[in-house]
C-alpha cells in the first residue's frame, strides 16, 4: 500500500480504523484472561462491563466518522449510546469497590472500618446534603441509588468515596480504575466543548462544497477519541489487570510472608 498515492481522508480512515482495532486487541486480550481466570463472578462481570467502554466508546466514534455526512438526529444517538454506556459503567464500578469494600446493601452490611467516617461536603454539594455526613447503611444505599442518575453528582460522590477509603482499598489500584473510566469521559467531553469554541471563532472551517462545518466537528472529534481508546485500552491492562483472579498476587503475597 503506497501512502502517498491516497489523500489524507482515506490515510484518516485507515489510521482511525487501526486505533480501533488495537483498541478491541487489547480489550479482547484483558477479557480473555478474566474469562480464563473466572473466580469471582461478582467483581469481574463489573470489571467485564468496565473495560468494555473504550472499544465501545472507539467502535461508535468510529461509525460516525464512516458517515461523516450524517444527520443530527443520527450524531446524537451515537453520543447517546456513550453517555447511557458511561452511566452503566459508573455504575458498575461503584458495586466493584463495595464489593473490594465487603459491603452489601441488601444484607445490610457495612464494615465497622467504614462505619461512621466522615464525608465532607463541598458545593454545589451542600445545596442538597448537610456539609458532613456520616458513612452508614442509609448514606451508602443513597450513593448506590445516586450512581444511576447521569447527573453531575454521581462522579463526585464516587471520588470523594474513593478519597476516604482510599486506605483500604489501596491493593486494587481504585483510583487507576476510576481514572480509565473518567479519563475516557473527561476527553471525550471536553475535547468536544474546544471543538465547539474553535469552531465558533472560525478556526475549524469548511473548505468542501459537499460538508460544512458541523459535519467536520464530528469528524475531528470521531478521529481523536478512535486514537484516545487505543491508550486507554492499554491502560485498562494495569488498572483492572487479571492478577488478583489467577492466583498470581496470591503467590507473591505469600513469598514475602515466608520471607
Amino acid at each position: 500500500m503506497d501512502l502517498s498515492d491516497m489523500n489524507r481522508a482515506d490515510i484518516t480512515l485507515i489510521g482511525s480504523g487501526l486505533c480501533v482495532l488495537l483498541t478491541m486487541h487489547f480489550t479482547v486480550q484483558l477479557l480473555s484472561q478474566h474469562l480464563f481466570y473466572w473466580k469471582n463472578p461478582k467483581e469481574q462481570k463489573a470489571i467485564i462491563v468496565i473495560i468494555l467502554m473504550a472499544p465501545i466508546y472507539a467502535i461508535v466514534s468510529f461509525v460516525g466518522f464512516l458517515d461523516i455526512k450524517g444527520s443530527k438526529p443520527f450524531f446524537t444517538f451515537l453520543e447517546s449510546i456513550k453517555e447511557c454506556y458511561e452511566a452503566l459503567v459508573i455504575a458498575k464500578f461503584i458495586a466493584l469497590m463495595y464489593s473490594y469494600l465487603n459491603i452489601s446493601i441488601s444484607k445490610n452490611i457495612v464494615p465497622d472500618e467504614i462505619k461512621g467516617r466522615e464525608i465532607h461536603h463541598s458545593f454545589p454539594m451542600t445545596l442538597f446534603q448537610p456539609h458532613t455526613v456520616k458513612l452508614d447503611h442509609r448514606t451508602l444505599k443513597q450513593l448506590k441509588h445516586w450512581t444511576w442518575q447521569f447527573v453531575v453528582i454521581r462522579p463526585i460522590c464516587s471520588i470523594l468515596m474513593i478519597m476516604l477509603q482510599v486506605l483500604e482499598l489501596e491493593p486494587h489500584n481504585p483510583l487507576a480504575k476510576f481514572m480509565c473510566i473518567k479519563g475516557i469521559v473527561f476527553f471525550c467531553f471536553w475535547q468536544g466543548v474546544v471543538l465547539e469554541i474553535l469552531v465558533a471563532v472560525g478556526i475549524i472551517k469548511s473548505h468542501h462544497f459537499w460538508l460544512d462545518v458541523e459535519h467536520i466537528e464530528e469528524a475531528i472529534q470521531n478521529i481523536l477519541v478512535c486514537m484516545e481508546m487505543v491508550v486507554f485500552s492499554v491502560l485498562q491492562q494495569y488498572a483492572y489487570h487479571v492478577a488478583p483472579y489467577s492466583g498470581e498476587v496470591g503467590s507473591k503475597m505469600k513469598l514475602k510472608k515466608d520471607e
